[in-house]
């Protein structure tokens, strides 16, 4: 079977969008510490280290706790399994060749029959990634080297530009006391992103907003602003809304334009991104003039949220076009 496309559902979890950046600033703010002591990159691996064997016990740590640092690029195998001996060596040499970018965990599908069951496995070899605790599929059975490359620079794409996953330090010396590893130096605009973080972390989303507009002043094209920035305030219009409420002022009145809107939004909150999306699409459909734009232009800004890879985003614009035209 060939690879299928890496679907990207489910990665518009703010929460998980949230731990990531969170786990990024971290990071940062510990090569910057390593640095100003004169020690090495905290937490250097050697390159056998990318590629680990994972178990029911450890899937927690191993898997869930490391995709926030990293991708987690998960094998489904079995000793019986011939396919499996074709495509692991590949996938573990791929782990080695992008030093860092991904993290390989290995999983016995014999030994780990709950795991299988957990993610759906029907036939291995069967390939899933982990990225900030969303689990995405990304292809089963036996794949050529150039369509794995393909499907891995995808993942390590979207995990960097929407979550902020630079991968982990590798270091081919790991072990040498007398030779520390460099030190990947701070971004320009590392310190002011931590900080919109840690507003958002103490639900100042006023001040996550003033943080993210801060970077995009001196750099507009920073992807990783931009989508923090959307996100901030989007979190900032929802917080301390009253579901219960909002969805009843939405039903009762469906032409009230400022109701669907805000409904909208705690639909993508919640992960409905469908949901959302399609709701200020017929709100597009039944309204005119100010009232149409009003959701047109929310609903362009949600996009922005979910970022404009996802299919789901590539859908409801072919689905805007049409309510418009």
């Amino acid at each position: 079977m060939q690879p299928r496309n890496m679907s990207m559902s489910g990665v518009v979890d703010l929460a998980a969008v949230k731990a990531a950046q969170e786990a990024k600033a971290k990071a940062e703010q510990a090569r910057a510490e390593a640095a100003r002591q004169g020690g090495g990159a905290p937490g250097a691996l050697s390159p056998a280290d990318l590629v680990i064997d994972v178990d029911e016990a450890g899937f927690e740590q191993d898997v869930l706790q490391r995709s926030a640092e990293v991708p987690v690029v998960i094998d489904f195998w079995a000793e019986w399994c011939q396919p499996c001996k074709q495509l692991s060596p590949v996938l573990e040499k791929l782990a080695v060749e992008y030093n860092g970018r991904f993290l390989l965990a290995k999983i016995d599908v014999d030994a780990n029959q709950m795991l299988m069951q957990q993610f759906g496995i029907q036939g291995i070899p069967a390939v899933f990634a982990v990225v900030a605790g969303q689990a995405l599929p990304l292809f089963q059975g036996a794949a050529g080297e150039q369509q794995i490359r393909e499907t891995l620079d995808q993942l390590v794409q979207v995990a960097e530009q929407r979550f902020g996953l630079t991968g982990l330090t590798v270091d081919p010396d790991a072990g040498a006391a007398d030779r520390p590893a460099p030190v990947e130096p701070m971004g320009p605009h590392d310190a002011t992103l931590a900080a919109a973080v840690q507003a958002l972390d103490a639900n100042d989303f006023g001040g996550a907003v003033r943080a993210y507009k801060n970077v995009l002043v001196d750099d507009p094209g920073n992807t990783e602003a931009k989508l923090g920035l959307a996100q901030a305030e989007l979190l900032q219009r929802v917080h301390g809304a009253d579901p219960q409420r909002v969805r009843k002022d939405a039903a009762d009145s469906p032409g009230d334009v400022p109701a669907q809107i805000a409904a909208a939004e705690l639909d993508l909150v919640g992960g409905h991104v469908e949901d959302a999306f399609g709701r200020l699409i017929e709100t597009v459909g039944r309204t005119a003039g100010d009232d149409r734009d009003a959701a047109r232009l929310r609903l362009l800004e949600l996009f922005e949220v979910v970022g404009p890879d996802d299919p789901r985003v590539s859908a409801a614009r072919r689905a805007l076009a049409r309510a418009l035209f």
